[in-house]
């Protein structure tokens, strides 16, 4: 099941089931199949902090929704307006220097724990929205990224059951303005800029995705590939930095964490390469999908 979130006028954001570029409103095909709906929050977080153990009976319902052509059917994906997969995250939480390539980049050891930062909901953007925030910065730098969402509440889980608490991946670009990145020890200034962040285009389960550390990630500026990597060169797999972040921080439904990006990002190219307005950043991961984003 690949999971939307798209904007009505009259109630926000709701939960979306992309279907063939149909989009489906999950809380109505819910309803429609006797099943619980999500009450008048009907966010991706909501499906999941409800349905997040049975999300294989929320895909049966959607489908059965399409194969009736019920009123849950909204209208195909290019004439909606859609968000971050999951709009209203508890939690974003990121990881740094996670694979062995952007750690000889950027010149530092290989890190013996997890290097863990956060982002605010504030960040999140939709699939083909604008990244806003080139007026602040002039090394405005890019970050291609996969990133987790949590399905179910978890702390002090071991690795080998992680994934458990997994509902599905998307792409995640963790743009940084580099210069407010190091004005001082810590990064939060450079990473959680307002309108920053675009994730998405759906939150993809595992069924459709597979194998979490097998996926080739792309990134290209202006149709010029500029990172290139697979996930089985991360340094601490999924599973591990679940259960390393678990140890010290409950994880609920809707949570994200990113979990780190590859060599080539623009501040260590020579010369450095930094975002401009007009700029289209292209990120894409097998099996989940690709964000395109113009640059403000």
């Amino acid at each position: 099941m690949r999971l939307v979130s798209y904007w009505l006028d009259d109630d926000g954001w709701r939960s979306g089931a992309l279907l063939d570029e149909v989009v489906y409103d999950v809380d109505v095909a819910l309803l429609a199949s006797g099943m619980a709906g999500l009450g008048p929050q009907a966010t991706t977080r909501e499906l999941l902090r409800r349905h997040g153990r049975s999300l294989g009976q929320v895909a049966a319902a959607v489908q059965r929704a399409a194969a009736e052509r019920s009123s849950a059917r909204v209208a195909p994906a290019a004439d909606l307006r859609l968000g971050p997969p999951v709009t209203d995250p508890g939690k974003v939480l990121c990881i740094g220097l996670n694979y062995d390539d952007h750690v000889a980049e950027t010149g530092r050891a290989l890190p013996a724990h997890p290097d863990v930062f956060a982002k605010f909901a504030s960040t999140l953007i939709g699939p083909a929205d604008e990244i806003r925030c080139s007026h602040i910065t002039g090394k405005l730098d890019y970050e291609g990224e996969l990133a987790v969402v949590i399905g179910r509440e978890g702390r002090g889980v071991k690795p080998h059951e992680a994934l458990d608490l997994v509902a599905g991946v998307m792409v995640l670009n963790d743009v940084t303005a580099r210069d407010l990145q190091y004005h001082g020890t810590q990064w939060l200034a450079g990473k959680a800029v307002d309108a920053s962040t675009p994730c998405g285009p759906a939150l993809v389960t595992l069924d459709e995705v597979g194998d979490v550390q097998s996926l080739e990630l792309t990134t290209r500026v202006n149709g010029v590939r500029v990172q290139g990597s697979n996930t089985r060169h991360m340094i601490f797999p999924v599973a591990e930095l679940i259960a390393y972040i678990s140890r010290f921080l409950a994880l609920s439904p809707g949570d994200i964490i990113s979990t780190g990006t590859p060599e080539g990002i623009g501040s260590k190219r020579n010369p450095p390469l930094w975002l401009r307005p007009g700029d289209v950043v292209e990120v894409g991961i097998e099996r989940v999908g690709t964000l395109r984003s113009p640059v403000r």
